[in-house]
């Protein structure tokens, strides 16, 4: 085992299924980098009670290792500068793609495993990504599954920060998913869906008042 048998590790065995780890991931504040930028590591998530995107995906591949799946991320790439991009952790389930997604807002969540494809699944996000400020749709490709474990063990319980890790996440090639002769087609999202992806599940004030737990 590469965690000691103490509560840390009693607590990931418990989030056994997909369902278990995306409900843990909801129930914790989002990071808002309140007091600078963060990669934290899978043990600092739990310790610092909080996570942003990569930070979820980790931690959600750390339960999948600790239940015998390999752990799967892809980075979903977007074309604007104005928009980040976001990284799941997938998993299959009788042949069929489902994905695990820390949030803060309704839309890039999680994504039940009904998806044949890794193509098909990335493309269930195809029409929530854009910019709240105009509609401007953002997806531009997606990389293959990134496996965790190329990265060894050490990172999971690691108190610095995992820039190395994102930075090669993140410079992974990807496949673009929009036909070149079709971007001329692709239409802005509209003031409904705008103002509905603008809702947040945590606000700053919120999150500020969750407490880390205690090491």
């Amino acid at each position: 085992m590469f965690l000691d048998k103490n509560n840390d590790y009693k607590l990931l065995q418990t989030l056994n299924t997909p369902d278990k780890i995306q409900t843990f991931l909801e129930k914790i504040p989002f990071n808002h980098e309140l007091s600078g930028e963060t990669c934290l590591s899978p043990l600092r998530v739990l310790r610092e009670n909080k996570a942003h995107c990569i930070e979820g995906a980790m931690f959600a591949g750390v339960c999948l290792l600790l239940q015998g799946e390999k752990p799967l991320v892809v980075n979903l790439k977007v074309s604007s500068k104005d928009d980040y991009d976001h990284v799941v952790t997938i998993f299959r389930r009788n042949g069929y793609y489902g994905a695990i997604s820390k949030t803060n807002h309704a839309v890039l969540r999680y994504r039940d495993p009904v998806y044949r494809t890794l193509r098909e699944l990335v493309m269930s996000y195809f029409h929530e990504y854009f910019l709240v400020k105009n509609g401007e749709k953002t997806l531009l490709g997606y990389t293959k599954p990134i496996n965790l474990n190329r990265f060894g063990k050490q990172w999971i319980f690691a108190k610095q920060d995992l820039w190395s890790i994102a930075e090669r996440i993140y410079d992974t090639p990807y496949l673009k998913v929009i036909p070149h002769q079709n971007k001329k087609y692709i239409r802005n999202a509209q003031m409904l869906e705008r103002k509905s992806a603008d809702i947040a599940d945590w606000d700053k004030k919120k999150s500020a008042r969750m407490k880390p737990h205690k090491i």
